[in-house]
């Protein structure tokens, strides 16, 4: 059984929390935006969904569909259960901070996915000492041979989404990235909001 649709607005973040084998679906609504993704034990917030520990356990950087997604203590807290888009999700990429701003140029404060993160979980009366490093669905980082990245535009289309199941009672954090300095949101650098539903 599937809820109503939810929003995440352009530039925010939203926390759920999901019994296990409940899933999300994620929705890039206009196809272009980038959804910094965290997970964490309900039970115990020190072990979370680690990028870390998920390159090991894939022995490569990118999931695919049928992948465990990986804690720190190295067990599956998510199932990448559906993923209509071309498939590229980053892994290696830290969330963005007002410190990524500042060295961008920013000199006032900028809406970053790391205070997204707090936010959304003090809406829950959780809270985490750290950022853990994402899941950042449709963000398009590729990565050449001698290992150097660019910043690439996603590949996803309007209406593409991921479904993520829980293997363990969690919460699912997102953050509808407010980067807009450079074009990982789309060439029109233009954050957007993005939709989901829970599926029993």
């Amino acid at each position: 059984m599937m809820t109503d649709l939810h929003v995440v607005p352009a530039r925010r973040g939203r926390a759920v929390r999901l019994a296990k084998g409940q899933a999300i679906q994620i929705i890039n609504t206009h196809g272009q935006q980038v959804v910094d993704t965290w997970c964490f034990n309900a039970d115990d917030m020190s072990e979370f969904m680690s990028m870390e520990h998920l390159h090991a356990t894939l022995q490569g950087i990118f999931p695919a569909t049928g992948d465990g997604l990986t804690t720190n203590r190295r067990r599956p807290i998510l199932i990448l259960e559906e993923d209509t888009s071309p498939g590229r999700h980053d892994t290696v990429i830290a969330a963005c901070d007002v410190h990524r701003y500042a060295a961008l140029g920013c000199t006032q404060y900028h809406d970053n996915c790391t205070d997204n993160l707090r936010a959304a979980l003090g809406h829950l009366d959780l809270r985490t000492a750290d950022c853990p490093a994402p899941l950042n669905l449709w963000m398009n980082i590729p990565v050449s041979p001698d290992g150097k990245i660019t910043w690439g535009e996603p590949l996803s289309k309007p209406g593409d989404h991921v479904t993520l199941r829980a293997a363990l009672d969690c919460i699912v954090v997102m953050s509808t990235c407010p980067q807009d300095m450079i074009p990982i949101n789309g060439a029109a650098c233009t954050p957007t909001e993005v939709h989901y539903r829970l599926i029993a």
